[in-house]
């Protein structure tokens, strides 16, 4: 009997592992700290926080809709929901007292979610003009306009950026087709290619400034980069307010953003643009083809006054 026991518990800790491997190891990180507060709330007020129950959820959506985005509450929804899933319990988000909370709270307060500010290609040339110009040190010269050009022209995720290795790449006469192991949207590690062609202007071209860096700093195995994803927005930031912009709107997603955006400026068919950056829904990049056109398809245009 004994021996049935441990082999349950056995089975028990491995279907938590199984659950926990799941999951990239930044969003389980993310899933423990939205629920740390969760059950700081909880403790406050006398409440269970594990296993919870929809009303006790209820209520703390209400005490963080004063302060938090729309997005943020339904992020800390599913948070909860995963860690009662790894711990054996079952949350019902989608019970009635939680689903017209939300509505309410969403007809109160708007969904609308701010986000930095896309990278468009007239400012990347400026950022990178100003890296030329300013940045002294070759070393840093050499990765930081290879990072931004990269980032840009590939429509890089910031994870996806910093865990590129050298054994991801592979430079052909086009340009360089790069591995991408494991994404956001690639939780089981399929693995993707992006494929990034030389540019006339060599100035601004992401393939031949990923050359230099790579021989320059003599790399031939690991990461290429080897800097943290917070690095990347500090990077842009820098080099944002040197060029005359303001630093506050930009940050790590604006080399993603930036890239769709200019994507679909010039008319690049939306598969087109999904394809480079791995999106696997249209909602996101047609918000990004929204903003494009928002003078380009102005009714205002065709009306003299």
């Amino acid at each position: 009997m004994n021996d049935i026991i441990t082999n349950i518990k056995s089975l028990e800790l491995e279907t938590i592992k199984n659950l926990k491997n799941s999951k990239a190891n930044n969003t389980v990180r993310a899933y423990e700290a939205d629920f740390r507060d969760f059950s700081s709330f909880c403790i406050k007020n006398g409440l269970n926080s594990l296993p919870t129950e929809p009303k006790i959820l209820s209520l703390y959506l209400t005490h963080l809709s004063k302060t938090y985005k729309f997005s943020t509450l339904k992020r800390r929804i599913a948070s909860i929901k995963v860690v009662h899933k790894i711990k054996g319990h079952y949350l019902d988000s989608k019970h009635p007292i939680i689903i017209e909370n939300l509505l309410g709270i969403k007809r109160v307060n708007g969904s609308y979610q701010s986000s930095k500010k896309p990278l468009l290609i007239n400012n990347l040339k400026l950022i990178i003009k100003v890296i030329d110009e300013k940045e002294k040190k070759e070393l840093k010269k050499l990765r930081n306009k290879s990072l931004i050009l990269t980032g840009f022209s590939g429509g890089f995720r910031r994870s996806e950026l910093v865990n590129l290795e050298y054994e991801d790449l592979e430079f052909v006469d086009e340009g360089v087709k790069i591995f991408i192991k494991r994404s956001k949207t690639d939780q089981s590690g399929e693995g993707s290619i992006k494929a990034i062609p030389y540019f006339e202007n060599i100035e601004f071209c992401p393939v031949n400034t990923l050359k230099n860096w790579i021989n320059y700093n003599q790399i031939k195995k690991g990461k290429i980069y080897n800097i943290s994803d917070k690095s990347v927005s500090l990077i842009i930031k820098k080099y944002a307010l040197s060029a005359g912009l303001d630093p506050n709107i930009y940050g790590g997603h604006s080399l993603r953003s930036g890239f769709a955006t200019s994507a679909a400026e010039a008319g690049v068919e939306e598969r087109n643009i999904m394809s480079m950056t791995g999106h696997k829904t249209t909602q996101m990049v047609r918000r990004y083809i929204q903003e494009a056109n928002l003078f380009k398809n102005n009714a205002l245009n065709k009306m003299k006054i």
